[in-house]
């Protein structure tokens, strides 16, 4: 028969189990004071990166790889290629990248368009390691994860523009 130690907390009168109160007293301990071994607290103040930042610096780092054709998803790179015809619209650098930003990690997940004839495997190492270490220098951010979808292959010529059909009737 175990037996469960318990104590009493003197604000609400309510029970719960030693260990619990133990590790709710380290967290509210370990956010009160900031991380000295983080790049981004300090004595000073602390600084927060938003996400959007990350997926620019992602965006960009993983465009930067030879092999990539483009970032994004069909529905996407279709938006794109509508929002490029119109005068003054500017092409979205985070196009194709999504991102999770915490106060000291981030997570990236990247979906693909790479070039015929280029060996992915490698392709995506390498531009795992770019994205890792555009984002780590720039932000001072851990990067825990960095996920990979090749969801299309671009094969020159597919994309041309092909002559419109006339109607045969007018």
């Amino acid at each position: 028969m175990s037996t469960t130690t318990t104590t009493t907390d003197k604000n609400t009168d309510t029970k719960a189990p030693a260990d619990t109160k133990a590790a709710v007293s380290r967290v509210a301990d370990s956010a009160a004071t900031p991380d000295k071994n983080s790049k981004l607290a300090s004595d000073q103040g602390t600084t927060s990166i938003a996400d959007i930042v990350v997926q620019k610096v992602a965006g960009l780092a993983a465009r930067e790889v030879r092999g990539v054709h483009d970032l994004g998803g069909g529905a996407a790179r279709a938006f794109g290629a509508i929002r490029d015809r119109i005068p003054g619209a500017s092409a979205s650098i985070g196009q194709g990248v999504s991102v999770e930003v915490g106060e000291t990690q981030a997570a990236v997940d990247l979906e693909l368009v790479v070039e015929y004839g280029v060996a992915i495997a490698e392709l995506a190492r390498a531009v795992r390691r770019n994205v890792i270490n555009a984002i780590e220098q720039m932000t001072g951010l851990d990067v825990v994860e960095v996920n990979i979808n090749v969801n299309d292959v671009y094969i020159p010529g597919d994309d041309d523009e092909r002559p419109v059909q006339s109607s045969r009737v007018q």
